[in-house]
This record gives C-alpha cells, sequence and structure tokens, in this order.
C-alpha cells in the first residue's frame, strides 16, 4: 500500500537488515493478543502465504480463498487478506485462550509484527514501527531470528520480486479506464499466483518464478 508517511511518523526512525538486534521481542505475547484484532483488511496475504497456509492446513487454495480468508482492494490489486470476526473483529486464527491457532504457519505479515519494510529503489530494509503493538518493554533480537523464516535469502527475494510485480500491475491501473482490462488483470493475478495450486515436491519458489517470469511477459504486451 502507497502511504505518503515519513520514517519518523511510523518508526523509530531507523533502517535494520537481518543481522541487526531490534527491540521487537513481545517476550511470546503473553497475555496479549491486541494485534490479532482490528486489523480491517490490513493483514494482506502474499502467494506464499496462502500456499503455507494450504499446506499446513490441508485444504487447498481454493477452498482457503473462497470459505477463510477474504478478498480486498489494496491500490487497485485484488488481493487475500485475514477475516477478522465478531464484535470484537478478532482473527479468525485466533482461538479461545487468545492464541496464534496457526503459529508455525503464520503469515509474513505476522511474522514481521512489530517490524515493518520500507522499500527503497534498490531492495528494502526493515523498520521498528511505534504506533503499532501494545506490548510494553520489549527486548532486543536479531531480526533474522524474529522473522522466524527458513530460507531467508529466498523469502527475501521473493518479497521483494512480488512487490514490484505489484507496482507494474498497479501502474497499469493508473494508465487506463478500461474496466474490463482491470477485472481481467486481477482474475488473472488471483489465478495466477494464488488459486493454482503449487505442486507439493517442488520448491514453491522455483514455482513461483516461473509463473512470475510468464506474467511479467504478458505484462510486456500490454496484457
Amino acid at each position: 500500500m502507497r502511504r505518503e508517511v515519513t520514517l519518523e511518523e511510523i518508526s523509530d526512525g531507523k533502517l535494520y537488515n537481518v543481522n541487526d538486534m531490534v527491540k521487537a521481542d513481545c517476550q511470546d505475547c503473553k497475555g496479549c493478543s491486541e494485534c490479532c484484532k482490528g486489523m480491517g483488511e490490513s493483514v494482506v496475504l502474499d502467494p506464499y502465504d496462502v500456499c503455507r497456509l494450504s499446506r499446513g492446513l490441508g485444504k487447498s487454495q481454493e477452498e482457503l480463498l473462497n470459505g477463510i480468508l477474504e478478498l480486498g482492494v489494496v491500490d487497485g490489486n485484488i488481493l487475500p487478506h485475514l477475516a477478522m470476526k465478531g464484535s470484537e473483529e478478532k482473527c479468525i486464527f485466533l482461538n479461545e485462550e487468545g492464541r496464534c491457532s496457526v503459529h508455525a504457519i503464520r503469515p509474513g505479515f505476522c511474522r514481521l509484527f512489530p517490524l515493518g519494510r520500507y522499500y527503497t529503489e534498490e531492495g528494502f530494509y526493515y523498520i521498528l514501527q511505534i504506533h503499532e503493538c501494545a506490548k510494553k518493554n520489549r527486548s532486543k533480537i536479531k531480526v533474522k531470528k524474529w522473522l522466524d523464516t527458513p530460507d531467508l535469502k529466498n523469502y527475501e527475494k521473493f518479497v521483494w520480486d512480488w512487490h514490484q510485480f505489484l507496482l507494474d500491475v498497479q501502474e497499469v491501473f493508473y494508465q487506463t479506464e478500461d474496466t474490463e482490462l482491470i477485472r481481467n488483470l486481477n482474475m488473472y493475478v488471483l489465478s495466477r499466483f494464488y488459486r493454482t495450486p503449487y505442486e507439493q515436491n517442488r520448491d514453491f519458489y522455483e514455482q513461483f518464478r516461473e509463473r512470475l517470469e510468464d506474467a511479467e511477459k504478458l505484462l510486456s504486451l500490454g496484457v
């Protein structure tokens, strides 16, 4: 999402890489689940998130998109996000004890929090958001340990490539008033990257890159 804010408004003003120490450790969030409530449509999921949830829950990606997750619009892109339910608008995966029922396969957004990403023209850094987490007296932890993500190098490349691709798609939206073209492109992205299953016996990132190459060729042809 494009936001016209300064780094100082949303963070401690520092840029971190994966080997830096950052004051993000919430001590297992004991007694607190505030960040799992009232998030609206902000917990947007990328293709890896949906694939990981699909494999971990034993449900098809189609099942997730048609019954558990919700779709919303982010800068013109129609993308899935975590559903918030009930009077407290709790995450659909928050259990009765106020704990995450999918913690081992939680989305990247959840792994980051209270960190965020700060994108530049060359790549991205991590930032510590200062207005988001209700937990006080957080302790320092290395960024890569906090992210708790296997094959972090490939994951970061995937995050960057996906971010750049969505920006390219948005440029198409901004340059046209053809509603049918916008709809078809959104449906293509959903179908190609989210609804079509990824083979379990093949590396996710390899399959993603194949799909990305096809999608980029399509964009280069003017859709």
